[in-house]
């Protein structure tokens, strides 16, 4: 099939390098969000699937607005039979839907309707899942509702991050991706309705929303932390200053006399408390330094007793 793909991120990464690599189909263009300032210098910067399509000599599409008129004339001549869409980062008015003959077919990180949104894996990995997912949908005008063309699972290990999760998603997902629109080509699956039961929705997740609260139980800090890691980056404020932290582990059986936020340590490990037991601090990255371990943090900043991060 002759395809325009729409992505931005490195987790679009793998579906586009899947369908060009793939015999069966022709990436014609890419849509892409423009350049965006990066680094100390904030020069522009192309978008990782922009990158990966001027390697391959891909033409780039980078439309302010995906409603532009000169962008619908573009993708009007360019013909695609469908659209596949991967993190592209802005939504679609009806005008750029009614484009290609079949639509444009999302991959969505996560099993529909569960955690509609724009960070489904974050929110899977804060909730505690056991099994989540990718899908394959057909974009319509609501938000992540269209029928489902396919799916994939994959379990939710009990020490991943967002980001962990989301690398595995990626590679499984593009593969559902590319057999989805072989599947679409050969007329052999079918959209399905979603379900009207079980829906969810997983809103962008905030800098602010990735403060740690302390006064909840150690299993929701857990997987607070690691549900943010390592986008946005969970953090707390010690000393009136932000500190960003990494993974924590459970200080498995001890229920200490730690308040909420209280800060022990030890000898090899730093302590801090939660509304239930201790969790064992991981890596530290106090404002202008390094990320370093726990241990090293405190043994410079000389933790007193009954210091708090809050």
């Amino acid at each position: 099939m002759r395809l325009v793909f729409a992505g931005t991120p490195a987790p679009a990464v793998p579906s586009l390098r899947a369908l060009i690599e793939s015999p069966r189909h022709d990436v014609v263009a890419v849509v892409t969000r423009p350049d965006a300032p990066a680094g100390r210098g904030r020069r522009l910067v192309r978008s990782p699937v922009g990158q990966l399509a001027d390697e391959h000599g891909i033409e780039v599409l980078t439309p302010r607005r995906p409603g532009d008129e000169d962008f619908l004339a573009r993708l009007t001549e360019l013909a695609p039979d469908a659209c596949p869409v991967v993190a592209y980062g802005a939504l679609l008015p009806e005008s750029a839907l009614a484009v290609p003959a079949h639509g444009w077919i999302n991959l969505h990180f996560s099993l529909l309707p569960a955690w509609r949104g724009a960070a489904p894996v974050q929110a899977a990995v804060r909730a505690g899942d056991e099994i989540t997912g990718a899908t394959t949908f057909r974009i319509v005008r609501d938000l992540d509702a269209g029928p489902v063309f396919g799916t994939v699972t994959e379990p939710v290990k009990p020490t991943d991050t967002a980001g962990e999760l989301l690398d595995r998603l990626s590679l499984s997902g593009a593969a559902l991706l590319v057999s989805t629109l072989d599947g679409i080509e050969d007329g052999t699956v079918r959209a399905v309705p979603q379900p009207a039961d079980g829906v969810t929705y997983a809103p962008k997740v905030t800098v602010e929303d990735a403060r740690i609260t302390f006064g909840f139980p150690a299993t929701a800090v857990d997987r607070h932390v690691r549900s943010v890691t390592p986008e946005p980056g969970a953090w707390a404020q010690f000393r009136g200053q932000r500190i960003k932290l990494g993974p924590m582990m459970p200080a498995e059986g001890e229920y200490t006399d730690l308040e909420p936020g209280e800060v022990r340590v030890e000898r090899r490990r730093v302590l801090v408390g939660t509304a239930t037991s201790a969790l064992v601090l991981g890596e530290v990255q106090a404002q202008g330094k390094k990320r370093m371990s726990a241990t090293d943090w405190a043994r410079g900043s000389r933790i007193e007793q009954g210091e708090r991060l809050t």
